[in-house]
């Protein structure tokens, strides 16, 4: 694993290695590029092989989705077994692990619980003598969430996307999901029960985003789509953007590290390795404040891969984006957190919350040795939807105010918008609006 001095090298040559490609650069692997090949008959770039998808859905609606399905995942679907039945619940309910679900329900209500503190309240003041001011919290009506499942099966992403929207009093919450051999992990259904999901599709990929977007005969339109994916996903909910709303744009996975020399080392690598389990693109970083502990983390990566059932995925996101920078001090480990904007910032220090006002730029923060990452990917209530690729510098976790709008209330008595009519039209002829003005000047 590359380990790097900041001492040895300038600022700038660290902030190119923090940097993250736009999701539209990323290089698809070549067995992909192939595929995509055989299906549209030349090389595409993932941005190009979306455009196309989620053209031919917006155009053919319910033919396109099943001929993208047939193509992409094998699965031969019809308009009539698009979606999820209770049959496929109850068979669900059948095999599953009695144990597994008891801990998905603990966890759902974690989720629930931590939630309901997050919501907003609708408010009003008085201006004036009789004048009213206000906000209403509405929430919307139809919402659209994706769950991915192309290497492994993600439950806890139901819950973590279909939770706040319940909380939040979204009117219909319809979720996609790929199928593997025509069928959905059991577990995915289980978490959407638990969770309140109201219609389950059995598609997934960009033709899913692009279905729930515009609607097609089976899938009805969503006003926001929510929930992580591939570049593929991620470039489609790009693509729908303004004709919906998203939540983000939501790449691999990513964990950064700061560790001072009492971090374990072998914490710090297992920590490492969470994240590079789940797709060869993915990104682990850490900053340690002390050279002989970057050498004993590199050690035990390398020890603790070999254990792994998904070792040639983790294996290829180490090779590819593991890292670990040798950083001068904490302040310094800090500033290069920052600047990466990572999706997990673990402080694996002595006193981690004596640093927490120096976190900036973060989609979530896990203080101390005994808040390793996967407790808040599923366990501990906090969403794990989270910004990626840098993007933590401006866009939010997954919240329950991601599924609710504000709306502003006004309402002025005669004689107060009579007080106020001289600086309003005095503001709307300074622009030029004249018949603004008008509006103002023929009620006084």
């Amino acid at each position: 694993m590359k380990i790097i001095k900041s001492s040895e090298v300038g600022l700038a040559e660290i902030e190119k290695l923090l940097q993250k490609k736009p999701f539209d650069e990323i290089e698809l692997p070549e067995k992909i590029r192939e595929s995509n090949k055989k299906i549209f008959g030349e090389d595409l770039t993932a941005a190009e092989v979306v455009r196309k998808i989620v053209g031919d859905v917006r155009k053919f609606g319910d033919s396109a989705v099943i001929d993208y399905t047939k193509r992409f995942d094998g699965v031969e679907l019809s308009a009539e077994n698009f979606q999820v039945t209770e049959k496929d619940f109850s068979d669900a309910e059948k095999i599953a692990d009695e144990k597994i679900v008891e801990s998905l329900k603990l966890a759902a209500e974690n989720i629930f619980s931590y939630h309901r503190e997050q919501f907003p309240k609708s408010w009003i003041t008085y201006r004036g003598e009789n004048s009213v001011l206000g906000q209403s919290i509405v929430p919307l009506e139809k919402v659209g969430v994706y769950v991915p499942g192309g290497l492994a099966a993600y439950p806890s992403s139901v819950l973590m996307n279909v939770i706040p929207a319940k909380v939040a009093g979204v009117g219909e919450i319809i979720m996609c999901v790929p199928a593997k051999n025509g069928k959905i992990n059991p577990y995915v259904l289980i978490a959407a029960k638990i969770a309140g999901a109201d219609k389950i599709f059995k598609i997934g990929g960009a033709q899913a985003i692009a279905a729930m977007a515009f609607g097609t005969e089976t899938i009805p339109r969503v006003q926001k789509i929510t929930g992580p994916g591939n570049i593929f996903v991620t470039l489609a909910k790009k693509e729908v953007y303004g004709h919906c709303d998203i939540d983000m744009l939501a790449g691999p996975s990513e964990i950064l590290i700061i560790a001072d020399k009492t971090a374990n080392p072998i914490y710090a690598a297992a920590d490492m390795l969470s994240q590079a389990e789940h797709d060869p693109l993915a990104c682990s970083i850490v900053i340690a404040t002390d050279e002989n502990l970057a050498e004993k983390i590199s050690v035990e990566v390398e020890k603790q891969l070999e254990k792994l059932p998904r070792k040639e995925i983790a294996e290829a996101s180490i090779r590819n984006n593991g890292l670990i920078i040798v950083a001068k001090n904490i302040s310094e480990a800090i500033d290069f957190a920052n600047i990466s904007a990572p999706e997990h910032l673990e402080l694996l220090t002595e006193s981690p919350f004596q640093f927490l006002p120096k976190i900036k730029n973060a989609g979530a923060v896990f203080l101390g040795e005994n808040s390793p990452e996967p407790l808040g990917d599923y366990f501990a209530g906090p969403n794990h939807v989270l910004p990626t690729g840098g993007t933590a510098k401006f866009y939010s976790v997954l919240n329950v105010e991601t599924f609710l709008k504000r709306t502003s209330l006004i309402f002025y008595s005669q004689n107060d918008l009579k007080n106020s009519a001289e600086n309003i039209i005095r503001l709307a002829e300074t622009e030029g609006l004249h018949a603004h003005a008008q509006a103002i000047k023929i009620r006084n």
